[in-house]
Parts: C-alpha cells; structure tokens; sequence
C-alpha cells in the first residue's frame, strides 16, 4: 500500500525534481516508510512506501523490469502474484524480490499492457514505457485503489489523491459545478468528475495510453460487472456451496503479508465471517470495534451500538479485540481532519471510519474489511423491493431516481444554490448521469422482476459501492493502514454473479404476491423486509454463532440524528451560519437555516444533508480559501 504520482510532459520539457518531491510530500501518510523517484527527461515518477510485501529495499519502488522497458510505480496489492511469478519463471523472467511488484513489472515485460488484466487484487498502476516513450495508467477491477489525473494538453499530472495534483504550479483550484450538482442530488458523484475542475478520476478496469502526441486521454475498459447472464440451472445449495468455498479462499488469499493482518468486526455478518476464516489462519487475530457513547440517543439509533456483538464474535473466535467509544464530539475534532484527507466528497458519514482505522493501525498495517458482501449478495431488499414492479425501463428509471436524490430533489435545487451557482448547473445533468449508469450497458434488459433486481445490483455496484471503496481507502491511509476486501476477489465476484435473483432474496415471491394498493404506509412495509444475502446467509452458518445470522442489518453509522439535535447543534450552526461561511458563495444560507431548524426542531430528519453540508464547508476553508489543517 503506498502512494504514486507523476508528471509526463507532453512537450518533451524536462521535469523538476523539485516539483515531484512536493507532490511525494503531499502524499507522506499513505507511505511512511520511504520515497523514490525517477525523473528522466519528460518522465517523473514518485513513490511513497508503506511496505508489506518484501519490506526490505529490494521491494522499493520505482522498479524497472530486467529488460529497462518499463518503469513503474504501484499502489496496492495482488492476490495471486505468487501463481502469476512461477508463470513468468517458467517463461526465463528472474526475480531478486518478494515483492508483487517485480512481478507487475515482469509480467509488463512479458505480456504488454494486457497483463493488468490478470491481476486479481487492488491497484493503481502508473507505467512508463522507455521504448515507446509512453505513459500507461491502470486502475483495478473494482475501484478499490483511487487514480486521479488532470490534462492541461501539456503535462499528465496524476496521483493517488487529489492533493499532490493540485501542488503543480500550473493548477489552479476552481470548483466543478456539474460535480456539485451530483453530490447534492445523490451524495455522491456518479460521473468520473470530481469538485476539483478539471481533476478526473480514472475510472476502474480502465487503462489509458498517453504519448507526446496526445490531445486527450482515452479511456479503455477492459472488464465490467455482469449480472444479465444468471446460471439458471444453479441450486441454493450449489450456490450455498459456491459461495462457501469461493469466499474462505478469498480471505485465505487476502491473508498474505509480511506485516501484521487485523480485521474489523462489528456485530454482522460480512465482518464476522471474515474474523471467522481469518481466525483459522492467524492465533489470536487482533480485531477492532468502534462503538458510540449512547447517553443521549433515542429511537431507533439506540440499537446502532454493536459493541456486544462484537464481543460475542471476538471472545467465540479468541480474538485480541479493541474497541473505541465514539462520542458526539468527536464529530468537530475529526471533520476538518477528514475532508482534508478525503478530498473528493462521497457517500456517508464517514468519520466512525476514520476513528476506528486510526484504532487499528496502532495494532496492525493491514486489516480485512467487509464492504462489497452486500452488493453482491443483494444486502439492500428495501431499496430494490421499491422498483421491481416497474413495467419498462422509463417507469425503472423514474422509481429509482425518486429514490436515489438523497439529498435535494431538482425541484429544490433553485431554493439549495445561490443565483449564480443555479445558473451554472444543468437542472437535468443528474437525472441524465443517473439513466446513463444503465443505458452505457447495453446487456441490460427491463422486462421482468429478476431483471429490475439485477439492473439495481449493477447500479448500486457501480455507483454507491465506488464511494464507499474511496472512503475507505482515503481515511485508512490517513492512518498508515491498508485495508483489504475479500467479497471484492476476481473468482468471488464471478460467482456471485451467476447466482440467480431468487437464492438472493428469499421473500422475492411473498413481495410479489402482495398488492401494493393495500399498502398504508409503503416505506414501513418495504423496510421490514430483511431477505437479502440468503446464499451467503446459509454459506456462512458453519462459521458464526446463530445469534449474528439472524441479526438484522444494521449499518456502520454512529446515532447523527439524535446527535445533531443535541450535543452538536451548536457546531452545526456555529461552522453553517456565520459570517465565516464560505460555502454561502454557492449554498443560500436561508436554506441552510431552514434544514437545521426543522432538524434541531425534530420536524425532519436531515442528518444525511447536514453532514454534506458541513463537509462542503470544510471542502470550500481547505481547498478553496487555503485554510490550515492541524494533522
């Protein structure tokens, strides 16, 4: 796990050495293990280490291949490296490392750029080409390693985040209003745009070729997730069975370091089970809680506290367990701190992350999280139940999007932007980005219930699943930690997709058999729906307590809604309304003052648009008005 970035002069102009050592610095905490660079002419590559595999110099980056044909610089790590290494013996390549990054470097030599495509794990790849004199940039399957590049028709800029692009004295940051737009439509981004104008992620499963000659930077896709192609002679228990074996090898690939492995563990599912096969292979596995100060919290955020079943799992597995209480202010402390290091904005209320990835790395390098389980396995029945009714593709979309603006609906968006930032948007960009999720697919069909089902997995795995891969991997590098994900293994994945809609679901034929016209509250009935991730409900019984696979689910949030209204209504109002405000340039501040008064008066739940506001605001001090952050 490290941190990249670079610069490519189209212009054949040499790069400074002084200015790839400034965009290495901004990148200190993703590898405080040591720097390297290589800077050759128009070329510079910088590297920060956070060493895993092969600690020693011999795993040091950048690393040339035998041949001096390819130069890289990597961030990640690969699964099946050993398997790919012993095939690239067999073909003459020698090795004087451990490191799965001599065997990038090697199998480049062998194979050309086409050898990303057999990598199965987490990367960002940045390869110089000597004999072409050609950059090349590569972004795993899933999204899990973030790339970012900004082309100003001179120079190739890139880097793992934001901030080493934006030390370049050429960039200057300005605001990109039709990112603003998505994230207060969706929470989230769905375009590959990001609030930086002209900063560009690079999308995953992507490779693009950059030469002297370019005008712009291509993208090639070289995988996609595929739900259309079910196996519709597939049993639950061969299902059952698939999912079992194919997941406890992911974990036991996921295992491989020479540094310490840890595992978060809440009191579900995903995590548990991933303790549980994890625990097999290491004694005493450390696995860490973060859990949340319930003094003052009421309704339904009262059960959000999983500290006991997490202690249930560490004491059955025999864990080394540590836990952290998570307080309401901890919230003012950790803000700043987190938008400075998340940069680009996604989903979530992400600050419980950053807490308990600072826990961990106390402990551990590595820690094994659960994120992708419910993606896969359909973990979200209340959300597809709403939409498997739809009659054709334009009632899906509009079913969908209703739900998906998560925070302000378009019709509300004259009231959210100032005059000049409302004249800056297009009102219809993020219903336009949102169809254009599904309609890039052209495998997608929109006549039956399994198919609506399917088209909602793609989506969600393509949208919502990116965001929380980016938060994850920007707030455990904050840390110096490296998280790892075994739902998110090539043979897992492609298990899971040719799993059939009804082993996912179990109550997909009790909800169709119900007439919605008899529905009094809609919201309340799809909620209580709890079905999903049936086959990995069973796959799992062999390893956790029957108390966890039943436990409904419950996500990683700590209790905002009660916390907004109390201990923290005061920062809220003290960072949002003042004549400090600097998100004011773009967000009306009477709106502001009427989200929060119907929040603090408990007329509505705006918890989810009150943290992206306050996160805005932090985004405008740090990258905007150049404000300080204290690390």
């Amino acid at each position: 796990m490290c941190g990249i970035a670079g610069i490519f002069n189209l212009s054949k102009a040499t790069v400074p050495q002084r200015q790839l050592r400034q965009m290495a610095d901004a990148l200190v905490h993703r590898g405080p293990d040591g720097e390297g660079f290589y800077a050759v002419g128009q070329i510079g590559l910088a590297h920060r280490r956070l060493a895993i595999l092969d600690i020693s110099s011999l795993g040091a980056q950048p690393m040339a291949s035998k041949n001096g044909e390819w130069v890289i610089v990597f961030n990640g790590c690969i699964y099946n490296f050993k398997e790919l290494k012993k095939e690239l013996i067999e073909k003459g390549h020698s090795f004087i490392s451990t490191s799965d990054t001599e065997v990038i470097s090697e199998g480049l030599a062998a194979y050309g750029p086409s050898f990303f495509e057999r990598l199965n794990g987490m990367f960002a790849i940045a390869a110089w080409n000597t004999t072409e004199s050609a950059l090349y940039l590569s972004r795993d399957r899933f999204g899990v390693k973030p790339l970012y590049y900004w082309f100003n028709g001179k120079s190739v800029v890139f880097a793992s985040e934001i901030k080493a692009i934006i030390c370049h004295s050429e960039y200057k940051t300005e605001i990109d209003y039709d990112a603003l737009n998505q994230y207060f439509t969706f929470q989230n981004v769905f375009t590959y745009n990001t609030l930086f104008k002209g900063v560009t992620m690079l999308p995953p499963a992507n490779t693009v070729k950059v030469t002297s000659d370019s005008t712009y930077v291509r993208h090639f896709s070289w995988w996609d997730y595929d739900f259309t192609k079910p196996d519709s002679t597939m049993g639950f228990e061969d299902a059952v069975e698939l999912t079992k074996k194919g997941f406890e090898r992911a974990v036991e690939r996921q295992m491989i370091s020479d540094v310490p492995v840890g595992s978060y563990l809440s009191g579900g599912m995903d995590s548990g089970s991933i303790t549980a096969v994890a625990s097999r292979h290491v004694n005493r596995i450390s696995t860490f809680t973060a859990g949340f100060d319930m003094s003052e919290v009421t309704g339904v955020e009262a059960n959000y506290d999983e500290r006991r079943d997490a202690e249930l799992m560490a004491n059955h597995f025999k864990t080394e367990h540590y836990e952290q209480v998570i307080n309401a202010g901890d919230l003012s402390w950790s803000l700043p701190r987190l938008v400075w290091h998340l940069e680009d904005l996604r989903v979530g209320m992400s600050y419980p992350n950053y807490y308990i990835s600072r826990l961990a790395s106390k402990f551990v390098k590595v820690c094994l999280q659960g994120t992708g389980g419910d993606e896969l396995y359909g973990g979200y029945p209340w959300r597809y139940y709403r939409i498997f009714r739809s009659l054709d593709q334009n009632e899906f979309f509009d079913n969908y999007y209703g739900f998906w603006q998560r925070l302000v609906s378009d019709n509300d968006k004259s009231s959210l932007f100032t005059a000049s930032t409302y004249r800056n948007i297009d009102i219809a960009e993020p219903r336009k980005v949102f169809e254009k999720v599904f309609t890039f697919n052209a495998k997608l069909r929109y006549d039956t219930p399994e198919q609506h089902i399917e088209n909602s997995l793609y989506f969600e795995i393509k949208t919502f699943l990116p965001g929380l891969l980016l938060v994850g991997d920007k707030l455990s590098m904050a840390n110096g930690l490296e998280e790892r994900f075994p739902f998110l293994d090539n043979e897992l994945v492609d298990v899971a997709q040719k799993i059939p809609v009804k082993h996912k679901l179990g109550e997909l034929e009790k909800m169709m058999r119900i007439d919605e016209n008899e529905f009094r509250d809609k919201r309340k009935v799809y909620q209580e729906f709890q079905d999903g991730k049936n086959v990995l409900r069973k796959a799992m019984m062999d390893f956790l307590p029957e108390r966890i696979i039943n436990r409904k689910k419950q996500g990683f949030s700590a209790p905002d809604e009660s916390w907004y209204r109390g201990e923290n209504a005061a920062y809220i109002k003290e960072l949002l309304l003042n004549k400090k405000t600097v998100c004011s340039d773009f967000i009306n501040i009477e709106y502001i003052e009427k989200i929060v008064d119907e929040h603090v008066n408990k007329h509505i739940n705006h918890r989810l648009l009150l943290w992206s506001l306050m996160n805005f605001e932090w985004w405008c001090r740090i990258f905007l008005n150049g404000e300080k952050v204290d690390q």
